[in-house]
């Protein structure tokens, strides 16, 4: 297909009209537009429930990472009527008062439609609207491992065990996943009756603690100069305003990693240095 050229595709009941397969997107491996349409259906299977029933924002880079990119909340101009979507006002904003139209992701055609704009990210925030688009309490919390200066994912995997254990003594279950960039994120199931705020409280007193007990190599306050060696734990990604990068979504850095889940044996054999853990190339998920 040549540049520019548009096709139309059945994808799940629907029929739609992607362009630009042969466009480069990711420079540095040669990966296309066409490779990133496939990564999206091949992995879709485990993609959708991760979005079900959440809000879901974007970061669009139409002409590949080495051009412009934006973040996305509201539904793009010109969408097609059976794109789900909802409405909501205050909730997820950092005011407190604005309206907001987002997309929902609930099948293949609406997450291919999404990725043929160039949307390469999918972010998500850890709380879901019911069928009448009212948004719920959370779900799940999320801990971001955003290592600093002179740290990587070997340290985050040795604060991902600290976290998991602590996690652990108060009945949660948690789950590693690389971000695709730099950190990882560890994720656990919530029965859902707290609101965003209570749970970010939790989530900020266990980074607190952490950093108390573990100082030269955990950080909980936001201050990037202090970040060097250390893992600062992003509690603030549970706030009702803030999304997270979905997992298994692609990143749109210099290289096509994505978010990749990962194992606890994967972490704590990288934690005591038997293996090397690395951010995984969205081919290798397939």
């Amino acid at each position: 297909m040549a540049t520019g050229e548009v096709q139309s595709v059945h994808v799940a009941g629907r029929t739609l009209r992607v362009s630009s397969l042969d466009k480069i997107l990711y420079p540095s491996t040669g990966t296309t537009k066409g490779e990133v349409l496939n990564y999206y259906v091949q992995i879709a299977d485990r993609l959708l429930p991760e979005l079900a029933d959440r809000p879901v924002t974007r970061i669009r880079w139409p002409h590949g990472v080495g051009g412009e990119s934006f973040f996305e909340k509201n539904v793009p101009s010109g969408v097609p009527d059976w794109l789900p979507r909802v409405t909501i006002t205050g909730h997820g904003s950092r005011s407190g008062r604005a309206t907001v139209t987002y997309p929902l992701v609930s099948d293949l055609a609406a997450l291919v439609y999404l990725v043929n704009l160039g949307s390469l990210e999918l972010h998500v925030p850890q709380w879901r609207v019911d069928e009448e688009g009212t948004p719920l309490p959370p779900d799940r919390l999320v801990i971001d491992l955003d290592p600093g200066p002179g740290a990587g994912l070997t340290e985050c995997a040795r604060v991902a065990l600290l976290v998991q254990e602590r996690l652990a003594t108060v009945g949660l279950e948690s789950r590693p996943v690389t971000s695709g960039s730099k950190g990882m994120q560890l994720y656990a199931e919530l029965d859902g009756v707290r609101t965003s705020d209570e749970v970010s409280a939790v989530t900020k007193a266990l980074a607190q603690q952490l950093t108390e007990q573990h100082p030269d190599l955990v950080l909980w306050q936001m201050t990037k100069a202090k970040r060097g060696g250390k893992i600062f734990l992003d509690w603030s990604q549970n706030n009702a305003a803030k999304t997270t990068i979905a997992p298994w979504s692609l990143r749109g850095r210099e290289r096509p990693n994505a978010a990749a889940p990962r194992t606890w044996d994967e972490v704590a054999d990288a934690a005591s240095g038997n293996s090397v853990l690395a951010q995984v190339p969205f081919h290798d998920l397939l």
